[in-house]
C-alpha cells in the first residue's frame, strides 16, 4: 500500500466504526457520546497549539484566545460543581488522580482506597498511579452484601492506620460512598479526603448522586467522558486554599500541554450540563433501575435487589451465580459483542484480583443509551435481547438482526443545545 493511500484507509475504517456504533446497543459504563457542538469545538486550530501554564501566565505566546476559552471553562466548572477552584488541565482521570497524590502525599505515605475487586480503579492500586507516587495502599473495609464501604469499620481503620489521604470513588460504583462518615476521623489523624468521581461526575453535576465537596472531601477529581458527556480529559475541583498547590502539581507536575481543543469542547459540555444535567442524570438512574429490574425478572442475578439494585448509572450482574446461565462472563461478553451489544466483564468483590481475564461479573451502564433518548421501556427490550443469548441460548448473529433494527431508532443526541445525528461522519475534504 502506498503511503498516500493511508488517509483514505483510515477514513474508511473510521466510517465503519461510526456505522457499527449506530447499529449497537452501547452499555460500557465508562463511555458516552458528545454533542455535535462539542465535536465542532474539538476540531479546531486549538488542537495544533501549546499553552503551558495558566490563563494569563503562559510560557508560550499566541495564547490569547485559548486563554478566553480556558477561563470560560474554569468558571463554568466552578459554577456547576459549586467549587472555589477548578483546574481543567489534566488529560485524563488518572492524571488528575496523580496530581492530587503528588500534591497531598510523599513516598511511603498511606493511601486508603478500595481494593480493585471491590470496585477500586486500577489507578488507586500499587501497580498504577498510587504505586508511581510510592504510596502504601491500605484498603477500605468493604461489605459485599451492601456493595459499599462499611462506614463503622472504615472509621476504625482510619484511626488505626492513620492514612495521609483517604480516597473514595471507583469503577464498580452502585451507591454513594460514606464520605461524611469519614470526615471527623480524617480530621483527627490529619488526613485529606479525595473523591475520584470519574464514573459518577455527570450524576454529581446533575445533583442526583452525592455532593462530595459538601460532605467533607478536599478534592473532587475525575474524567470528563463517562456519565459526564464531554470530550476525553480530566478535571480537579477543590477549595481555594488548595489552589496554588494543586495547580503546581498539575503543571509542571504531571501535565505539559493539556490538549487545548478538548478544553473548548469541555466548556460546551459544562454549559450543557448546567442546562440539561439534572434531567439527564435523573433519566440515567431511572434507566439503570429499569434495566436492572428487567434483567432480574428474566433470571439474571443482578446484585443488590434488596437495595433497589443501584443509585448510579451502573448495573452489575453475577454471571457465575445466575442459575440459568452456563457461559462464563468472559465468553458471554464476547457473545454479546457478536450481537452488537457492547458491555464488559468485570471483577466482583469475591474474585481474585489477578483473575481479571476471567471474572465472575458483567458491568453495564445506561448513560450513553440515555443520551441517545432511551427511556425505561427501552431497557426492557435490551434485557430481553440479553436473555435471548445468555439464557435462551439463541445464536448471537440471529439476535443481532433485531438489535440493529432497534439501535438505529436511537441515533439522535439529546440533552444538548442542538439536535443531530450522533453517528454522522464529518468529512473535512
Amino acid at each position: 500500500m502506498k503511503h498516500s493511500d493511508i488517509p483514505k484507509l483510515i477514513r474508511e475504517i473510521s466510517m465503519k466504526q461510526h456505522e457499527w456504533m449506530r447499529e449497537c446497543i452501547k452499555l460500557i459504563a465508562s463511555e458516552n457520546i458528545t454533542s455535535l457542538a462539542v465535536r465542532e469545538a474539538c476540531a479546531t486550530d486549538f488542537m495544533h497549539r501549546y499553552a503551558e501554564g495558566l490563563p494569563g501566565k503562559r510560557l508560550y505566546q499566541g495564547c490569547k484566545y485559548i486563554d478566553e476559552v480556558e477561563t470560560i471553562c474554569i468558571e463554568l466548572a466552578k459554577e456547576l460543581f459549586k467549587a472555589e477552584h477548578a483546574n481543567v488541565q489534566p488529560t485524563s482521570g488518572v492524571v488528575a488522580n496523580l496530581a492530587v497524590f503528588f500534591a497531598e502525599t510523599k513516598p511511603g505515605d498511606k493511601l486508603m482506597a478500595l481494593n480493585v475487586p471491590d470496585g477500586g480503579h486500577i489507578s488507586h492500586w500499587k501497580v498504577s498511579a498510587a504505586g508511581i507516587r510510592g504510596l502504601k495502599v491500605v484498603n477500605h473495609p468493604f461489605d459485599p452484601e451492601e456493595m459499599n464501604i462499611d462506614p463503622d469499620a472504615m472509621i476504625r481503620k482510619i484511626l488505626e492506620e492513620k492514612p495521609k489521604l483517604i480516597l473514595f470513588g471507583g469503577s464498580l460504583f452502585l451507591f454513594p460512598h460514606p464520605v461524611a462518615d469519614a470526615y471527623e476521623a480524617a480530621q483527627e489523624v490529619g488526613a485529606k479526603i479525595a473523591y475520584d468521581g470519574s464514573h459518577v461526575l455527570g450524576l454529581i453535576a446533575g445533583k442526583q448522586f452525592q455532593d462530595p465537596l459538601r460532605e467533607g472531601a478536599d478534592y473532587l477529581m475525575g474524567s470528563t467522558h463517562k456519565t459526564f458527556f464531554g470530550p476525553q480529559g480530566g478535571i480537579i475541583l477543590t477549595k481555594k486554599e488548595n489552589a496554588d498547590k494543586i495547580d503546581t502539581h498539575v503543571f509542571p507536575g504531571v501535565v505539559s500541554n493539556h490538549h487545548l481543543h478538548h478544553k473548548a469542547g469541555l466548556a460546551i459540555a459544562l454549559a450543557e450540563m448546567l442546562e440539561f444535567g439534572e434531567d439527564y442524570a435523573k433519566q440515567v438512574i431511572k434507566n439503570a433501575k429499569a434495566l436492572a429490574q428487567a434483567l432480574y425478572e428474566r433470571g439474571f442475578d443482578v446484585l443488590c435487589e434488596d437495595k433497589g439494585f443501584t443509585e448510579s448509572h451502573q448495573v452489575v450482574i453475577d454471571i457465575e451465580s445466575s442459575p440459568d446461565i452456563k457461559f462464563s462472563a468472559s465468553d458471554l461478553a464476547k457473545m454479546y459483542e457478536e450481537a452488537n451489544i457492547i458491555l464488559n466483564k468485570n471483577l466482583l468483590p469475591w474474585d481474585d484480583v489477578n483473575n481479571s481475564d476471567n471474572p465472575s461479573g458483567i458491568r453495564l451502564g445506561t448513560q450513553e443509551c440515555t443520551r441517545l433518548g432511551m427511556k425505561e421501556k427501552d431497557m426492557e427490550i435490551i434485557a430481553e435481547f440479553m436473555k435471548r443469548i445468555a439464557i435462551d441460548k439463541e445464536k448471537p448473529e440471529k439476535v443481532r438482526e433485531d438489535v440493529i433494527e432497534f439501535a438505529k431508532e436511537f441515533s439522535e443526541i439529546h440533552y444538548s443545545f442542538e439536535s443531530g445525528d450522533g453517528f454522522k461522519y464529518l468529512k473535512f475534504y
